[in-house]
């Protein structure tokens, strides 16, 4: 391998080009290296076109398991919810969740608003932010007439903008402003709608002002941007059935169930260290499908895990109610989601999500990742208040484990037996593999293999 160097142009390379620099400069094996871009290029030129086109420097594609989470009840309709996700125990989980909601009336999803945010962020050196403010009122009417060729298709269908207002943030930082807009972007996520409208309320706000008798005091737009915390694009998702219903586990009674589950859940809500690991586990439902349905989950994250703060403390997404010998479980989540726009039309795998969900519109798709939200923590603090975390999903793991020592098919059938009434754990997977293999340790296979 060579001495690394810096490159200059490397955008401008061709992908054969950007491949041999890649592998000649990082890489000691070059031709295995170069076949395990190639190996995961896709068979059909056109479809490995579009993905090169998807982002900037393309070398070949990272794939993530597709599952499939059948029989989930959403507002008296039946959907397979699309999964794209790599941790092995996920869509078990998510699946075992629904088949036991399935005859209790399912999931009840209700969206609560869907009002997306964007700010114009500037800074203005005047000492009165009552004459900005009755100026910036009596120009409202000019900014939303600025917008009207951007948001005129958004209007037809239904969108566009709702209010803006001014804001005065100098108590946060000297100088500073907002100038806040909210939006109801309908199908699409917006992203690129916000951003658009922002920038041209900026630039009229800014002649406005330039033309007013407040220019003697210096104004700078620092950034148009919309807001990926989203707290007024809101969807619930609830399950509820009767205590008696509740039948997890042979070892203990529903009431029992019911007491230590609601127990889980306060701790979440009350220790932020238990409330991260809980809603992470929310996330992996939710980001599994958000991934699988062309959805930016890096936003759905950031937005989420805000909202978890909201109060001053982070702390659970979902909420239990054990009243009158009912039980209700609950999740209330911001979702910013699209149906339309971004790769929705572009990515094949991403346009079979959306047919297999019935193509949704945003709304619908909203309901839907919440309850999968729902139904994963559902899953998870079921396991943990019974027979504990580790028996599904070390079970799960196991073929992992498996690949990873390389172990044949005869030699997977014989391990995944012996498991069938332990739980696997890597150590206890390591010295039943030796000992069918016939090995001292592992020590002793990597002796063998050199």
């Amino acid at each position: 391998m060579t001495k690394k160097n810096p490159i200059e142009g490397f955008s401008k390379l061709s992908k054969a080009a950007k491949i041999e620099w890649i592998i000649y400069n990082y890489f000691d094996n070059a031709e295995k290296s170069l076949n395990t871009l190639k190996s995961y290029w896709h068979s059909n030129a056109d479809i490995q076109k579009l993905h090169d086109e998807f982002i900037e420097n393309s070398l070949s594609n990272f794939y993530l398991p597709y599952g499939i989470a059948p029989n989930f009840l959403i507002n008296n309709k039946l959907y397979c919810l699309p999964l794209a996700i790599e941790e092995s125990s996920v869509v078990a989980a998510s699946s075992k969740a629904a088949n036991f909601w399935l005859n209790k009336g399912g999931f009840k999803s209700t969206v609560i608003s869907t009002t997306k945010i964007g700010h114009i962020h500037f800074l203005w050196e005047g000492n009165s932010f009552d004459d900005l403010n009755k100026f910036f009122k009596s120009i409202k009417s000019k900014l939303l007439q600025s917008t009207e060729r951007i948001t005129q298709n958004m209007r037809l269908r239904g969108g566009g903008i709702k209010e803006f207002s001014i804001i005065d943030k100098t108590e946060l930082e000297k100088n500073y402003y907002q100038i806040e807009v909210t939006f109801e972007t309908c199908d699409s996520m917006g992203a690129n709608f916000i951003n658009t409208v922002l920038e041209e309320i900026s630039k009229c706000f800014k002649n406005e002002l330039f033309a007013s008798n407040l220019t003697e005091n210096n104004v700078n737009v620092i950034m148009c941007i919309l807001s990926n915390y989203t707290p007024q694009c809101i969807v619930r998702s609830e399950v509820n059935c009767t205590i008696d219903e509740l039948h997890v586990d042979k070892e203990i009674n529903p009431a029992e169930f019911a007491s230590k589950f609601k127990t889980a859940v306060r701790i979440a809500e009350v220790e932020p260290y238990r409330a991260v690991t809980h809603n992470k586990g929310i996330m992996n439902g939710v980001d599994a499908i958000a991934i699988a349905t062309g959805n930016d989950f890096r936003a759905i994250e950031a937005s989420v895990h805000a909202y978890a703060s909201r109060n001053g403390k982070y702390s659970s997404l979902t909420h239990v109610d054990i009243s009158d010998g009912n039980f209700k479980f609950w999740i209330e989540i911001p979702l910013s989601l699209g149906t339309v726009g971004g790769i929705t039309s572009l990515h094949p795998m991403v346009k079979f999500s959306h047919e297999l969900l019935g193509n949704p519109k945003a709304s619908e798709l909203m309901g839907i990742v919440a309850a999968a939200g729902l139904a994963q923590n559902f899953s998870a603090l079921r396991s943990l208040v019974t027979s504990g975390i580790q028996k599904g999903h070390m079970k799960m793991h196991l073929l992992n484990i498996l690949n990873q020592l390389e172990a044949s098919e005869e030699e997977k059938l014989k391990i995944i037996e012996y498991f069938k009434d332990k739980v696997p754990t890597y150590y206890s997977t390591i010295e039943i593999f030796c000992k069918i293999r016939g090995i001292e340790n592992l020590a002793t296979l990597r002796i063998n293999k050199k």
